[in-house]
């Protein structure tokens, strides 16, 4: 989580309108859109525009159908399919990107937003023995979305969108101890802001191997958004997680420890999405960067670590992540 930017942000529906005849031919596939998320409020303004079609993927079969039902009530034209996607299981991400693939009818895939997640969860490990937020947030979505790449680079303006956050700030890539010694020393802030710096390295490994093919990739930290359910399962009192959060930043001499948080709307987050994902102005010049709410970040005015922007990190982590997913991309 993170302090929002002092500009005033403008909504998700104010930039579809904006974007529409830009949306009107694209298909877009958004993960994460459970009904109180910013991806549903994402998806609900890019109706609006009649993009070709909307694919919602998310785990629960009932919160997928709950969120279509919405749109299409909203916007009865829309075209939506749902998409089964459980990002704690690299098995099943499979599975589901085979079936993203054997979808004859839709030949591409304009816009991939990434944006489902866990945050600051108990310590778990995921089925193939990685730390759970890490495997959540970065291994599922770094292996769906290389299965399906061949779809996504028969688009026109190919662009991918990965959800991070400014959380970043508190840990790099554990290297050596992803697992935070098999729990003994966990941290699950530690471990969130671990995942969150993995989001944005894969987006710079993305633009650099793939900008020849015309690919945009970007990570995004669309500002601190309440009442989405990423921490509805937190302790928020005085003594709780955000205390635990706090006292981090403050050990790390982060600002953050000594701020209060600005929040934000759901439609006002999901609006970066939209930016990152269609804005005309994001070119050559930023491929592979970081966005905070509807702007490129500036690393002297924003939290913007090192350690996540660095094109030596993103590659090692992408060659890590090839031997924890058991595939290899090469591009």
């Amino acid at each position: 989580m993170a302090s929002s930017s002092p500009n005033p942000v403008p909504d998700a529906a104010t930039l579809s309108a904006k974007y529409t005849a830009l949306i009107a031919s694209k298909t877009i596939l958004v993960t994460g859109v459970s009904p109180t998320s910013i991806g549903s409020a994402f998806v609900q303004a890019l109706a609006s525009a009649s993009p070709s079609l909307i694919i919602l993927a998310g785990r629960n079969a009932s919160k997928l159908s709950e969120t279509a039902a919405t749109v299409t009530d909203a916007h009865p034209s829309a075209r939506v399919r749902t998409l089964q996607l459980d990002l704690s299981c690299l098995d099943a991400v499979r599975r589901s990107a085979e079936e993203v693939l054997s979808w004859h009818d839709v030949p591409a895939v304009d816009v991939l937003v990434n944006n489902a997640g866990v945050m600051a969860t108990d310590f778990a490990l995921s089925p193939q023995g990685t730390e759970s937020q890490f495997a959540a947030n970065h291994l599922a979505h770094f292996l769906f979305t290389n299965l399906i790449m061949p779809k996504v680079l028969k688009a026109k303006s190919p662009r991918i969108v990965m959800v991070a956050s400014d959380g970043h700030r508190l840990s790099p890539i554990r290297w050596d101890d992803l697992n935070f010694d098999s729990g003994k020393t966990y941290d699950k802030w530690r471990a969130y802001g671990q995942s969150k710096t993995a989001n944005m390295l894969f987006a710079l490994s993305l633009s650099r191997k793939l900008a020849t093919r015309g690919l945009q990739a970007y990570s995004v930290h669309p500002g601190v958004i309440l009442g989405t359910g990423l921490a509805a399962h937190l302790d928020g009192s005085a003594s709780g997680d955000f205390a635990l959060l706090t006292e981090l930043d403050k050990a790390q001499g982060n600002a953050e420890g000594w701020k209060g948080f600005d929040a934000i709307s759901r439609e006002q987050g999901a609006a970066t999405l939209m930016y990152a994902a269609l804005d005309p102005a994001l070119g050559e010049e930023h491929n592979g960067g970081y966005l905070v709410p509807c702007r490129v970040a500036d690393a002297f005015r924003d939290t913007v670590r090192p350690w996540a922007v660095s094109p030596f990190e993103a590659e090692r982590l992408w060659d890590l992540s090839e031997k924890l997913v058991g595939n290899k991309f090469s591009y």
